[in-house]
Order: structure tokens, then sequence, then C-alpha cells
């Protein structure tokens, strides 16, 4: 009787004991660490400086003076500088009747460099991925490009894949928050995460002005991530995920103000209507309601509750100035998505951020663009190129695509950061004392006759 006890009391014992320790270690492998990620810079011979864009909008014959100046005005305002870089079509001067095989050589060069950088940096080898998220939205081949990113690289026959398209500009964010969850149910994983945009088929050949923008603001690049929940490569992380947040607005204005269609002549293109400012707003803060609980601290939430009470209830300030949430007091760096500077604008003053604070967005698209969803991957590197990033470090990931949709992401930093990275060549020239608009300086004289 008494050894029945004894047996009994030590098996309750180790399963007591196994149940803890399958806790502790859910919970362990729960985690999402960013080993490491890299950014694509296409070759010299690709860059669109003022002579070739003035050659290309000159090309088009559908244009007349007032959407010539239009167009001008729009580049001129855009933030973008003269060192962005362009699909290979356009060089050869075949924008309009553009390949297949141009969009897959445009892909298969960002996905080359950016995956074969990042597996190099970090040491693991192409079969050594167990899944696989490639998101490019408005190219979608068969095989999908995540198919031919496996056969590429030799990856493993039983490598999970996931090939998003249609997500916009906030889709890199998307897929960092589908592996965070694919992560809770699987353990000691390493996934990548390639996220780019394909210009080749894309270009708008067009007269209408809202289809002209994205050919602006849109220019060639990517990234490529490596993501794990594996314990044993805490180390080696750059940043460890603490928050995801996605919010989409589901009204027929915000869906329709960035949306692929044709115009009246049968030419394809993204059309950006007025609307969309209005909806990245609005999608932008019904994001920050749900992520400002969680990234705050409580004097911060106490204080935005009682300045709105005070001022609901004081007859002086009712009516006045919106009262705002300070994110700066549980955030220390602000990844904005650099679509265009209106955005980065917009974004700046609905979070009260400084100019020091839009400095990387600003700097990235003046150097690459609008990248679409790899944007906030530029603008964190430039931000680790400046060594601004150190241990402890809280950094808000800001994403904003067509649907109409939000995401954001919230990153510590693991260890100090100090990779040069994409900006190796250039850090040093950045931020410049002053941003020059040099098309318009090349091209502002011109009249009718030079069309």
């Amino acid at each position: 009787m008494e050894f029945l006890l004894i047996l009994s009391i030590t098996l309750l014992t180790y399963s007591v004991t196994i149940f803890i320790i399958n806790i502790l270690n859910k919970k362990r492998h729960k985690n999402c660490y960013l080993i490491d990620y890299a950014c694509f810079k296409p070759s010299d011979e690709f860059k669109l400086p003022t002579n070739i864009c003035g050659d290309i909008i000159q090309r088009n014959k559908l244009l007349g003076f007032d959407e010539y100046k239009f167009l001008l005005k729009v580049i001129v305002n855009s933030g973008i500088g003269e060192e962005t870089y362009g699909p290979r079509s356009i060089f050869r001067g075949e924008e309009a009747t553009a390949t297949l095989d141009d969009a897959l050589f445009e892909m298969d060069e960002s996905f080359e460099h950016s995956i074969g950088d990042v597996l190099a940096n970090s040491g693991v080898k192409p079969t050594d991925i167990d899944i696989l998220i490639v998101n490019v939205s408005m190219f979608a081949p068969e095989p999908s490009l995540a198919s031919r990113i496996v056969n590429k690289f030799k990856m493993r026959d039983d490598i999970k894949i996931y090939n998003l398209s249609g997500m916009g500009c906030s889709a890199s964010i998307i897929a960092v928050d589908l592996i965070q969850r694919t992560f809770m149910s699987e353990f000691n994983k390493l996934a990548l995460i390639f996220t780019s945009e394909s210009i080749t088929p894309n270009w708008y050949c067009g007269n209408r002005r809202s289809m002209m923008l994205p050919v602006c603001l849109f220019r060639c690049g990517g990234c490529a991530m490596l993501l794990t929940n594996d314990p044993k490569r805490k180390n080696q992380a750059k940043l460890k995920l603490k928050h995801t947040v996605r919010a989409h607005l589901s009204h027929d204005e915000a869906f329709s103000s960035a949306y692929q269609k044709e115009d009246e002549l049968g030419h394809t293109g993204m059309s950006l209507n007025k609307y969309l400012l209005k909806a990245a707003a609005l999608a932008l803060l019904q994001n920050l309601k749900s992520l400002a609980p969680k990234v705050l601290p409580v004097t911060e939430l106490v204080r935005f509750v009682m300045a709105g009470i005070y001022q609901r209830c004081n007859i002086r300030t009712r009516g006045g100035d919106r009262i705002s949430v300070n994110f700066k007091a549980g955030i220390d760096h602000f990844v904005i998505h650099s679509g265009g500077a209106a955005v980065i604008n917009g974004v700046g003053k609905s979070l009260n951020l400084s100019d020091w604070d839009l400095e990387p967005a600003r700097m990235a698209l003046h150097r690459f663009g609008n990248l679409s969803a790899s944007s906030v991957w530029y603008v964190l590197g430039y931000m680790e190129a400046k060594k601004r990033l150190k241990k402890g470090h809280k950094v808000l990931m800001i994403g904003l695509g067509a649907g109409f949709m939000s995401n954001s992401c919230v990153w510590i930093v693991n260890r100090d950061l100090k990779d040069e990275g994409v900006w190796k060549e250039c850090i040093d020239q950045y931020p410049p004392k002053t941003l020059e608009n040099p098309f318009m300086k090349r091209y502002g004289w011109i009249n009718d006759q030079d069309i």
C-alpha cells in the first residue's frame, strides 16, 4: 500500500513537471525573431536620372502639354531623387511592349541577390528553410514566384510555401504576422520572406492623371527576411517581434482609392484617387486604436483619457484641437512606409513626429523611391546604417496598402545594430543639406514646341 502511494505521488509529480515544461517550451517557441534581412540594390545601369525620365515622358505620344506639366509637378513634389532604379524594358524603350521574360528577369534579379545575401550573411543554407512566403502584389505567374524561388535555390521538398498577391504596400507586415501565427504551433522553424513589386508589366503608358501617379513613385527593389522561433538562435537575431496589428477598411470609397484598372484606351494601370490620403488616415487611426494599449505606458493612457474628459467638460476648451496620444512615450523609432512625401508627412502629422523621426522614410524615398511592401525595410536599413538602433529600443513599423488597409508591428532591438547594408556606399551623404528638385531644374522650362 505504501509502495503504491509513493508510486502514485512520483507519477503525479512527473506528470506535473512534464506539463509545466511543455507550457514553458511552448511559450519560448512562440517568440518570433528576425535573424537578418537584406535589401536589393539594382546595378547602376538601371538608374533613372532626370535625363532618362524626361526621355521616357516624351516617348508617350498621348501626353499633351497639360499632362506633361502635371507629370512634372508630381515628380518634383514626390520627394524622389536621381538615383532610383527602373526595369530594363524602359531603358530599351519597350515599356509599352514589355514581355513576360522582362517581368521574370526583374523578379529573378531581386530575389537572387536579396535571398542570396540574407542566407550568406546568416550562415543558413536553403535546405534549412521550413517556411517560405512571397508577396508581389501585381504579378502572379504560374508556376508561382514562391515555387520559382524553391526551384532556384533547391530548397527541401517538404517546405511550406505561401504566395501572397494583391496585398499592396503593407504586404510584408502581413507576411510577418502570418509567420508569427504559424510559429505558435510549430517549433524550431526557420522562415524566409521575400517581398517586392513588379514594375515591368505594370508601367502605365496612357494619359489619365490618376493612373500616372504610380509611374512617378514606384521603383525597382526588394527585400528578403529570415525569421525563426528557435530559442537557440535568439542571440543571433537582430530584432524580436513584440506585437502585430492589422486593420482593414471595408467601405467602397476606401476600396477604390487604390485600384488596378484599364483606362478608356485599354491601358492597364494603378489608379490612385483623391480619397487615398483620407483612406490612409482612417486605416491608420483604426490601427493605432488597437496598438496604443499594447505599447503605451499606463501613465500616457491615463493622461490621454483625462485630457479628453477635461476638454469635453471645460467650456473654454470644448471644440478645440484634437487630443492626441504621444506614441513616443512607448516607441523609440518609427519605420514609415515611404509611399510618397504626402504619405510620410501625413503619418508624421498624425503621430506628432519630428523631422528626425521622419528622416529615415524621407531619405529612403529620395534614394530608392516607393518600393511597395519592401519600402519599410529600406527605412529600417537607414536607421541601422546610421547606428540609431540600440539594444532594448522599440521600433514601430507602419505599412499602408490597397484594400484599404493599415498594418503595423512592433520590434524590440535585440542588440546594438550597425550594419550598413544597401546604404553602405552612400550613407555618409545622407541627409543632404538640401533636397533639390533635379526634374524641375532640367525640364521646368519646356514649352509647347518641345512636346
